[in-house]
């Protein structure tokens, strides 16, 4: 742990969807001195995402849904396009992008590969995501996807041509971190290109 930091309280302030606590703490400064500090720090647990492609088709896997946090920020309609996602709950990152692949998509895979970690957004979510790509085939297809009706998903499974996507990403239709993330590094590592 670090030592030039002192954690003085924790209170929950909401356990409904996640939980969202307050932090304060000392903390020392660079010239030796301490301050006190309070921030909120909203838990949601890990995460992990995972960019689908098909070498033979040029093509991948994105997913279209409702995020009500864009929607009160200026996204008109609230639809997000995203690559595939979701919390690990108690799994691992691997059996949980497996898991979700199969409930949001319907393509059942077999290998994913882990490519990197991110904290997306540390100055006020706990979460780590988890990065992964897979390719798939029309032959891993098992169901329509759409997510899972207990968890209240509707979610809509696109496939899409990689350049599409990177036009996507270009003129803002993609505004997803985690996706745009996935997709220049399918770009950058050549995974669509002969």
């Amino acid at each position: 742990m670090n030592n030039k930091i002192n954690i003085v309280s924790q209170e929950v302030l909401s356990d409904n969807w996640y939980t969202l606590r307050k932090f304060t703490f000392d903390y020392q400064r660079a010239d030796g001195s301490w301050e006190r500090q309070s921030r909120e720090a909203y838990d949601r647990g890990n995460g992990a995402v995972v960019l689908l492609y098909n070498k033979e088709k040029q093509t991948v896997i994105l997913t279209r849904q409702f995020r009500l946090p864009t929607y009160t920020n200026g996204n008109e309609t609230g639809m997000l396009i995203e690559a595939c996602a979701g919390l690990l709950d108690k799994d691992n990152a691997e059996a949980c992008i497996k898991r979700e692949t199969e409930e949001e998509t319907g393509y059942r895979v077999s290998s994913v590969r882990k490519i990197y970690e991110a904290y997306m957004s540390p100055g006020s979510v706990t979460e780590i995501l988890y990065f992964f790509v897979a390719e798939y085939s029309d032959e891993m297809k098992i169901g329509d996807g759409g997510g899972c009706e207990t968890e209240q998903e509707n979610i809509e499974v696109m496939e899409i041509l990689f350049d599409e996507a990177i036009g996507m990403v270009t003129s803002g239709e993609i505004k997803d971190a985690k996706t745009i993330m996935l997709i220049q590094y399918a770009q950058i590592n050549h995974l669509l290109r002969a």
